[in-house]
This record gives structure tokens, sequence and C-alpha cells, in this order.
């Protein structure tokens, strides 16, 4: 249901109307709010059990707190998340420096998660990737990597001074570095079966599916009847041949 007057009376009691929202505007206008980057860097801090010092460090090194900035190799925003990383984490659109910020963070708290602790290690997994890291048995012997962790732990150690920049948020998105890589690949799967199969196919399926499952039940059950009768008859058998009177004088012999 959707509003789009309010009527009441004016003052000589003449119906009046007051319009509420225009005819197909978007509630997301009114839903919008504005933070500066040192708030931003605070929630994610917060919200990802990260120093806000570390992932100020990160964003100065990698971008200079630049949200539209790219490098060479594809990577995106203020915290520069490649496309991909973008997406496992959630992120629709790594240039919103909110998205960006809580993207790259929720990054690095993993690595930290991953190694224990270890800021080198997380930093040489942020800027090299895990596998070098796992392959090297620690930070890489690459210049620009080994360069990278000694910046940033500079960084973090004498302070980072943010830009006075604010950026919308729009309360939608909130979450959408919350998602875990595990829900973005099921949604992924999800949206495919959805093109292959329509809804009244699926259920044609569950239908299908329950079917065989009873036959089987039903199946596995004559099996075990037939093989209890089966023991029974010979355990009947026995106990005549056993109790006969040829069987009781071979015995009695």
């Amino acid at each position: 249901m959707r509003i789009n007057a309010i009527q009441g009376t004016d003052a000589a009691g003449n119906p009046t109307t007051t319009s509420a929202v225009g005819q197909g505007e978007d509630f997301s206008s009114y839903l919008q709010t504005t933070a500066s980057l040192e708030e931003i860097f605070a929630e994610a801090a917060e919200k990802y059990h990260v120093p806000k010092n570390l992932i100020k460090a990160i964003a100065k090194a990698e971008s200079d707190f630049n949200p539209n900035a790219t490098s060479g190799a594809g990577a995106q925003g203020i915290m520069q998340l490649m496309p991909a990383t973008a997406r496992e984490l959630g992120v629709t659109d790594s240039y919103d420096p909110y998205q960006n910020i809580m993207g790259g963070t929720k990054y690095i708290s993993e690595m930290l998660a991953k190694y224990d602790g270890n800021v080198s290690l997380a930093l040489a997994a942020y800027n090299a990737g895990s596998n070098n890291v796992a392959k090297y048995g620690g930070i890489p012997p690459f210049k620009e990597t080994q360069n990278y962790v000694v910046k940033v732990t500079s960084y973090m150690n004498n302070g980072v001074e943010v830009p006075n920049a604010s950026y919308n948020i729009n309360a939608g998105n909130g979450n959408v570095a919350a998602a875990s890589v595990q829900e973005v690949e099921d949604s992924y799967y999800q949206s495919i079966l959805e093109q292959l199969f329509s809804y009244e196919e699926y259920l044609k399926f569950i239908d299908m599916y329950l079917k065989l499952q009873e036959a089987e039940q039903k199946e596995i059950k004559e099996e075990q009847n037939q093989s209890q009768e089966e023991k029974d008859e010979s355990y009947h058998a026995y106990q005549e041949l056993r109790y006969s009177p040829v069987m009781m004088n071979l015995l009695g012999q």
C-alpha cells in the first residue's frame, strides 16, 4: 500500500489535501545520511574488531583515501579491492567509500584471524594473497610486498591523518559487506537453479523425489520382512528336525 496524500480540513472547515510522498518517489532518499571518513573507519573497526589505525594505514597506502582510485591490476576504491574479492565480500559498488571500507576491513579481519593476529602476515596476504604467504612460509620475497608491510606498519604506528571528507550512506548498505563467502556462493547457485527450473518444474521434481524415496523404503521393508520370514522358516524346520523321532533316535545312539 502506498500513501499518496493525507486529507484534512483547514481553519474554515474546508477539506484539504496534503501531499505525503510523490507518487513513484523512492523512499531511499529519506534513508540516507552522511558520515565522515573518520566515522566510517571507526564503525568498521568496531564491527570487525580491527584496530582503527590499521585500516586507516591500509587505506593510506592503497589509495591515499581516493574513492575513485583504480590500479593497473584493476583494484578499486579506497582500500583497493579486486572485483572478485569485492564480490565474495558482498560489496556491490567498490567506489562507494562506505561499502569499500567495510569490505576491506572484513577482509583484513579474516586475514588476522587466519594468521593468529600476526599483522605482518595479514598485510602480506592482503597485498600478495594468502596463497603466496603459504607458498613461501611467511612474507613473500617480493620487493613490493615487503615494502608494503613496512610502509603500512609505519603508518599504523605513527598515526594517519584522514581527509575531512563526508559521504552519503544509504541505510540499505549497512549489511552489504557482512555477507559471507558461503552466502555469496549460495546466492549464485540459487540464481543458476532459477534459470534452469521453473517453480512448477521444481514442485514436480520434489513430488517425484518423494515417490522414489517412498518406493525405496517400501522395497527395503519388503526385503527385511522376507529375510525375517526365511529366518523363521529355517528355525521352525530346525526345530522340527531336532525333535523328530529319527533325530532323537540318532542322538540317543
